[in-house]
């Protein structure tokens, strides 16, 4: 393996933070307890930071498998990966298989060596289901993918085996109830869209709407008053800006920054690019 390969993101992801990150980096206070990431997705912030003691959750059940198998096991996995075939007849044939019976019987490691595959086969590397749960994306006709990344996974093993990293598959509640004072918390839930075309189905059948949204904008609420270092990228929306502009207003020390992010995945290349974002913190920079 190696040495110099660092954590980093497994997975391609739908609003992935890579690009973000040196802003995400400005807002991270140089002390804290405890590390809270309740919409892990592909952990760029995680990996970024490899906080020693840390509790991350998705609600997105076969995406938080993948984690548990890569600290469990993932020499099989990596093995489990090297049978994938880049064609789209055998791609068509693995995405299937959540529409039979014969993937509830599935393993976990091999649901995760599936969805590895399918994340770095499929068109544009997006993670999207329908309404019954089913991944519903198309072949990527990539000539080379990166199936096997041997490397960055026994890296993520290691890191999660060699820290205290809680992992969990909970409503994002729950997964931030034992947060207290001096603890970071991170939100990167799904995006509000910009506009009513913007949005791709969710990477969970049940969806984020806005009462979801409003929902963690009272729980930010909460942790800020516990005492929690709280942090929350989203949307540059109108409705994102009004519900946290609410806050502000009784709490000065929340305040909405605009930044820009590189929006990597995007079903028409055109609209790729520099889009405006928001970080919502309740901390200035450089927090001691």
């Amino acid at each position: 393996m190696a040495e110099t390969t660092v954590v980093q993101p497994f997975l391609k992801w739908a609003g992935g933070k890579r690009q973000l990150l040196p802003e995400i980096r400005k807002y991270i206070p140089k002390h804290f307890t405890h590390y809270y990431e309740p919409f892990i997705g592909a952990g760029a912030v995680l990996f970024d930071l490899k906080p020693h003691n840390a509790t991350i959750n998705d609600v997105n059940a076969e995406l938080i498998n993948v984690y548990n198998v890569i600290r469990t096991d993932v020499d099989n996995l990596v093995r489990d990966l090297q049978k994938h075939q880049n064609n789209p007849e055998y791609f068509y044939e693995i995405r299937a298989l959540d529409r039979t019976e014969a993937y509830h019987h599935l393993s976990p490691l091999q649901r995760a060596s599936r969805l590895i595959y399918l994340n770095k086969t499929c068109y544009n590397g997006l993670f999207r289901v329908n309404s019954k749960g089913q991944f519903n994306v198309p072949f990527g006709k990539y000539k080379n993918p990166s199936i096997v990344n041997e490397d960055v996974l026994r890296v993520v093993s290691d890191y999660l085996n060699n820290n205290h990293v809680t992992i969990l598959n909970e409503d994002f509640e729950e997964a931030v109830q034992n947060a207290g004072e001096g603890d970071l918390v991170y939100f990167d839930p799904p995006y509000d869209p910009v506009s009513e075309t913007s949005s791709f189905t969710s990477y969970s059948n049940e969806g984020f709407t806005r009462d979801d949204q409003t929902r963690l904008r009272d729980l930010y609420l909460e942790l800020h008053k516990r005492g929690c270092y709280v942090l929350l990228s989203n949307s540059d929306t109108p409705f994102i800006n009004e519900v946290y502009q609410e806050l502000h207003t009784s709490n000065p020390e929340i305040c909405i920054k605009k930044v820009q992010a590189s929006r990597a995945i995007n079903s028409q290349g055109a609209k790729r690019g520099k889009i405006n974002e928001v970080l919502v913190v309740n901390f200035g920079e450089g927090k001691e």
